[in-house]
């Protein structure tokens, strides 16, 4: 028997798969690795995309074991028919920063047609997939566990599209790096949706991509999608993306490591002041700070008594962003117990002490914080004078009226 080169190479890398998935994981107790929706789609043979033309939304973040990205591997595999792929922000090969993309190209490596899809939705992004010529649409991005971060509206948009466009959509799991064990924060009033939060979910949703497509399909979507999910094996919701034994890859520039991650659900809400939220520093959104901020702030985040984290003064020169090219005073958080830590409340606690011990406090001219947080409530509260706790224990109701809805889409 003759195998082409790209048969070759398929058959590589399904052995490459099988190998990897099977393998011992640097994790605790030995656990095997955590097998992603892709691995599992993989193993199968590509049997739920077999004749069908195949675009794939995806970014750097996907990729398999042994950190080949899924276009290149599915690309080289005569059992799939892809015919192209589809760039959310940053890019599909992530060489964009925040607030940009790559636009329409031929990626370089495939010969694919490459369509940007960030900012657009709806009927305009229908065409797009229409236009592509594909019957079915694949998504595969690593998600940071923040209503915030784009892509899950990316994903939510897309799924959106894909129904006006009658095309079918497969959504493959990867890890929520910050654990799935519980929702935190406030939830979304839609009278503040945008591209940071199109529908009420938590701002920290503890739920998986294909949970969150499960939950989009059948709750938010007026027009719902033929929609296929792959689960991933091996994983448990109590596991933090260092237990996972898989590789990580920054999903944008500001996210380069698993623990920016895990601060992030909180600390991404200094985009909303004028201070610096660590952009344009080796590590971003666990730096915080601004011209005139002294010791008294790491003192007073301290004395809140937060669980599981601690504050340290700290002094730094963002390359970029707010404060370029000056020093800056501010803090460092040190989370120590991640099991205990709240992002969330640690975020509000930042913000009131913040504001209490450097009169140059400020929000973002434009409210930024309110579309953050998902209403006026946090902004006002605190310029009212509220308390870290007053703050959290406002959103307590809404917050248990989601994890409520949540627990139908749960599936791990």
């Amino acid at each position: 028997m003759s195998l082409s080169r790209r048969g070759l190479l398929a058959a590589g890398g399904a052995v490459g798969a099988l190998a990897t998935a099977s393998s011992p994981a640097a994790a605790h107790g030995g656990r095997g690795r955590v097998r992603t929706g892709f691995d599992r789609l993989a193993a199968d043979g590509y049997a739920s995309l077999a004749g069908q033309r195949v675009g794939v939304v995806t970014n750097p973040t996907g990729i398999t074991q042994d950190v080949r990205h899924i276009v290149d591997v599915m690309h080289a595999d005569e059992r799939v028919n892809l015919t192209a792929v589809f760039g959310p922000e940053h890019g599909f090969r992530g060489t964009a920063q925040a607030g940009g993309s790559e636009g329409r190209y031929d990626d370089p490596a495939t010969g694919l047609p490459v369509y940007d899809t960030y900012t657009k939705s709806g009927q305009a992004l229908a065409d797009i997939f229409t236009a592509s010529g594909v019957e079915t649409i694949v998504f595969d991005i690593q998600d940071a566990g923040a209503r915030f971060y784009t892509y899950i509206w990316t994903l939510y948009d897309c799924m959106q599209a894909a129904a006006l466009a009658g095309k079918r959509f497969v959504v493959l799991d990867r890890p929520n790096p910050v654990t799935g064990r519980a929702a935190l924060g406030p939830v979304l009033d839609k009278a503040f949706a945008t591209f940071v939060g199109r529908e009420p979910i938590a701002q920290a949703h503890g739920m998986t991509v294909t949970e969150l497509a499960l939950l989009f399909n059948g709750e938010f979507l007026t027009r719902p999608v033929e929609l296929e999910t792959v689960r991933m094996a091996g994983w448990r919701r109590s596991d933090f993306f260092d237990e996972t034994g898989l590789p990580w890859v920054p999903p944008s520039p500001n996210m380069p490591t698993p623990e920016t991650a895990l601060v992030y659900s909180g600390t991404c809400l200094f985009e909303g002041t004028n201070l610096s939220e660590g952009r344009g520093t080796t590590r971003p959104f666990e730096l915080l700070g601004a011209e005139g901020v002294d010791r008294a702030w790491a003192a007073a985040a301290n004395a809140l008594g937060l669980p599981g984290v601690r504050f340290r003064e700290a002094y730094f020169a963002p390359t970029f962003s707010k404060f370029q090219g000056k020093t800056i005073g501010g803090v460092q958080l040190h989370v120590h117990d991640s099991k205990s830590y709240d992002p969330v409340r640690t975020g509000i606690g930042l913000l009131v002490t913040a504001k209490r011990v450097w009169s140059g406090f400020a929000w973002r001219p434009d409210n930024w914080i309110d579309k953050l947080t998902g209403s006026a409530r946090v902004r006002t509260m605190i310029d009212a004078g509220a308390e870290a706790d007053e703050v959290v224990a406002a959103w307590q109701g809404e917050l248990a009226a989601f994890r409520s809805l949540r627990k139908k889409y749960l599936r791990y």
